[in-house]
């Protein structure tokens, strides 16, 4: 079966209040739309033409809607969550667990009784979450440690006063207990580091970290007492231009700042969190996942295939995905398992073996694992997800 699907719209504080219905092309409601969710995630799962939501009828019969390979391979969970994000502001800085990690954070959220819908509960579930963003516009974030050198010739740059002994730890090399210490700082004690950094960025007159310093004097003003600011000075500014994307695996420390894209990630809600936000943060459990290792180059470009397809090397054992571009020609897209169709712009068919649903920009369809190929027809853009 290809049959359409009704997603839900989370509405998240740090939501843009025009990104989602202008691709929509809806009116705003003026309340921020943070994430429409395409999936069978059990906290917000899609919702098939039959009134089901597509979490219940996987769990009724995973064989008949994954494929019974996909199904075997995950357990007879839905392996990945697809997402339209719409930054309206900075989310928290944060990163996910491996699969070992989240599989024993869970058993100890469960030894310890703590629910699962609690806000200081660490892990939803027992499933690591990898996930890519793909950029449908200029997309702001904040991803990986950037290169020690260059951290280091930024806080020459701006010389912040009481940052002294940070700019110290990190020229000997000493970025985990750089990154511990500043975490594990009281509000009271970050609340004049932020205002001195806050000052430095704004007596800074020089060109080689200009958005870096922009950046760090929004997240000043905005954040005046938390101490993910001084996170944020770690990692890498990156602003990706539509279709440029971003991959993160486990343990990778990111931020995404402004702006609309295409996220796919494995079929988890897991967020350990670091700062930037109101939310449950738990440092000790947050470092324990961190990948200290610097990433000198975040952003992943696609993978041209031919005849208006490409493809996001990951090598994430969760998803796959396809870019397809359409001006009136016919495309079969190969994949194993489930799949989700979303338009991103134009319009798209997405056609089945007995059945065929035309999508509009935003809008998304399901392909059950046994459906075979996907054919796509149109004109239009869409991004395809398989299990592999």
């Amino acid at each position: 079966m290809v049959v359409r699907l009704q997603n839900t719209i989370r509405d998240y504080a740090w939501g843009s209040r025009t990104l989602l219905p202008e691709l929509l092309g809806v009116e705003s409601d003026g309340t921020p739309q943070a994430e429409l969710w395409m999936g069978a995630h059990e906290s917000a799962p899609s919702v098939l033409p039959s009134g089901d939501s597509l979490y219940d009828v996987v769990s009724a019969g995973p064989s008949d809607v994954l494929g019974e390979e996909t199904a075997e391979r995950f357990d007879g969970r839905f392996p990945f969550l697809a997402k339209l994000l719409a930054a309206g502001q900075p989310l928290s800085i944060q990163a996910h667990p491996s699969r070992e990690q989240a599989i024993d954070g869970y058993a100890r959220d469960e030894e310890a009784g703590i629910p699962r819908d609690a806000a200081e509960r660490n892990y939803k579930d027992a499933w690591p979450k990898p996930e890519i963003l793909i950029a449908l516009g200029p997309f702001d974030a904040l991803v990986g440690f950037r290169p020690l050198e260059s951290t280091v010739a930024l806080l020459d740059a701006l010389k912040p006063v009481g940052l002294e002994e940070l700019t110290e730890l990190l020229r000997d090399g000493k970025l985990q207990e750089a990154f511990t210490q500043f975490m594990s700082t009281d509000r009271d004690t970050i609340r004049p580091l932020v205002a001195a950094l806050g000052e430095a960025c704004a007596q800074y007159s020089g060109e080689a970290f200009e958005v870096e310093v922009e950046t760090m004097s929004k997240l000043c003003a905005d954040f005046p007492d938390d101490p993910g600011v001084l996170a944020a000075l770690l990692l890498n500014r990156v602003r990706l231009e539509r279709f440029q994307a971003v991959y993160l695996p486990a343990g990778n420390v990111h931020a995404y700042l402004h702006g609309l894209g295409f996220e796919v990630m494995a079929n988890s809600d897991n967020v350990l969190r670091g700062g930037l936000t109101a939310k449950h943060i738990d440092v000790p459990e947050l470092v324990s996942v961190v990948d200290f290792e610097p990433l000198a180059d975040p952003v992943l470009a696609e993978t041209e295939l031919g005849d208006g397809v490409s493809t996001y090397e990951t090598g994430c054992e969760y998803f796959a995905i396809h870019k397809v571009e359409l001006s009136g020609a016919e495309r079969t897209i190969d994949g194993a398992g489930p799949r989700i169709i979303c338009c991103v712009a134009g319009t798209v068919d997405a056609v089945g073996k007995d059945s065929e649903v035309t999508l509009s920009s935003g809008q998304s369809a399901f392909a059950a694992g046994p459906e075979g190929p996907c054919i796509l027809r149109g004109s239009g853009t869409a991004f395809v997800v398989s299990a592999r």
